[in-house]
């Protein structure tokens, strides 16, 4: 099972990014996945989630809005499209997969970060 985070990069206050979680080694209709950020000297802190049937996403209130979480199970990636960034949005961005099809907050496996950088 691999996950890999991709996307990340610097951006200016109020730009827009959107970072890709491929997956592979499981069957992505079947599961849930989350993104996760960690940004320096915070606890990582859980940003959005998506149901294995696209039906039902969550959003943690700072990126509500701004952030939409998407995925394509036949192409095996899920996608979190980032707008209007802002400075507090800086950190290392990782998708974990669920252990269940819906968004149940326990997971197993994790994706290496992808780093997202807001600043003029």
């Amino acid at each position: 099972v691999q996950l890999q985070a991709s996307g990340g990069g610097l951006v200016q206050p109020g730009g827009s990014l959107r970072l890709s979680c491929a997956t592979s080694g499981f069957t992505l209709d079947y599961y849930a996945i989350a993104w996760f950020r960690q940004a320096p000297g915070k606890e990582r802190e859980g940003v959005s989630c998506i149901s294995s049937d696209y039906r039902s996403t969550y959003y943690t209130d700072s990126v509500k809005g701004r952030f939409t979480i998407s995925r394509d199970n036949h192409k095996n990636t899920v996608y979190l499209q980032m707008n209007s960034l802002e400075p507090e949005d800086t950190a290392i961005y990782y998708c974990a997969k669920d252990y269940r099809g819906w968004c149940s907050d326990e997971y197993d496996y994790w994706g290496q970060g992808t780093l997202v950088t807001v600043s003029s």
